[in-house]
């Protein structure tokens, strides 16, 4: 496809190397751990559970691999039900259907735009009644923001439901001092190449059950049985990161607090130069949470600012700068149409509302100031801002 525009191209979030990450790759080469094991993997998994301040992490082939495993670990089979958040990407919820089980969808609220505390607690309430409880909750920290962890953790607690934090896009952030990813049975996290830090594809699956995490690594692994030939008891998947991408991941690591700093920063920024203009909403910061702003997102009032937010997301198109809608509700997509959906109140869908004025913008931590301006300038020109 040909660009209408000389303009460099400004990515949404695109990989940011440290130039230490070749360094752990290089030892790869040099010792030929060049499988699904080695020094690399080790040292990254034992280097991310002390980040996060939990005792057992396993490396995988994606933050989607460790939700599947998460759904094995908890015995999640045909017949059971798995709560998710709505509003947050397919792969949160497709280990639900890879274990033929069933998803709940639940809505979101507005001071975090993740789980809605009050839908959880009614869906909960009535799944118990019906005595057909959820295996799991899966809650989403969406573009770097902490849920309501302490509600969320209370009344799963009451119904004895363990969580699962998918925290793929928020590693770095903190929950009331607390690692995102760390107050679930599981929590897991993303290193695609358009997260905070990347191997190019990957995660982590993280806990402070090492029995559990053992056997983690033993599915992940193809599930085989120790023995003097290929034995196998359980299906096992193949699902372990190269010694080559850990190696990545532990450079990345490395530069992980300034990344957060630096996208804080660039949210920053936005917010000092748009959010006075009228129907411009930034996504909320929860008291004593530190967000990670992995991806700067707000809203738009299409009648108060006079464009919508597809008409905004062409004209940047046309500038060369990538920026996309919030995502679209699971409970909307066609795939899941006859799901059960639980709304934060009736009568009003938050993330419905949210996914209809919702936009990201450029939030990569190697973006230039120039390059921020520019967007920051074609907003402004966009709302009819006089700069």
């Amino acid at each position: 496809m040909i660009n209408t525009t000389s303009k460099k191209r400004i990515f949404l979030s695109s990989p940011h190397m440290s130039g230490n990450e070749l360094k752990y790759v290089n030892e790869a080469f040099e010792s030929n751990w060049i499988a699904p094991l080695g020094p690399n993997v080790d040292l990254f998994e034992k280097e991310i559970a002390n980040y996060v301040g939990v005792s057992e992490a396993v490396a995988v082939s994606s933050g989607t691999a460790a939700i599947h495993l998460a759904l094995s670990l908890l015995d999640v089979k045909k017949g059971d039900k798995v709560f998710c958040s709505s509003l947050t990407f397919i792969a949160s919820a497709n280990p639900i259907i890879y274990q033929s089980a069933e998803p709940v969808f639940i809505d979101s609220e507005p001071e975090t735009w993740n789980m809605s505390p009050q839908a959880l607690e009614l869906a909960l309430k009535e799944a118990s009644i019906e005595g057909k409880l959820p295996k799991a909750v899966i809650v989403v920290n969406l573009y770097g923001q902490s849920a309501k962890m302490d509600e969320i953790t209370k009344v799963c607690k009451f119904y004895e439901v363990p969580i699962i934090e998918d925290a793929a896009e928020s590693l770095g952030s903190t929950f009331k001092g607390k690692a995102s990813g760390s107050f679930g049975e599981f929590g897991i996290f993303s290193f695609n190449g358009n997260k905070i830090i990347t191997t190019s594809g990957g995660g982590m699956l993280i806990s402070n059950h090492k029995e559990l995490i053992n056997k983690a690594r033993f599915l992940a692994t193809q599930a085989k049985d120790p023995a003097p030939h290929y034995e196998h008891s359980e299906i096992g998947f193949n699902y372990r990161m190269s010694n080559i991408l850990a190696g990545v991941g532990r450079g990345q690591l490395e530069v992980l607090d300034e990344r957060v700093l630096k996208r804080r920063l660039i949210f920053n920024k936005y917010f000092q130069e748009l959010a006075y203009i009228p129907g411009i909403k930034f996504m909320p910061e929860l008291e004593d949470t530190r967000s990670n702003r992995w991806l700067t997102a707000l809203t738009l009032n299409e009648i108060e600012t006079g464009i919508s937010v597809t008409s905004l997301l062409n004209i940047l198109g046309k500038e060369n700068i990538e920026a996309r809608h919030v995502w679209k509700p699971l409970h909307l997509q066609r795939i899941f149409k006859e799901t059960k959906y639980y709304s934060h109140q009736e009568n009003e869908s938050v993330s419905e509302q949210l996914f209809k004025t919702g936009i990201c913008l450029p939030s990569g931590s190697n973006i230039t100031e120039n390059e921020q301006m520019r967007i920051i300038n074609c907003l402004k020109d966009s709302l009819k801002v006089k700069v």
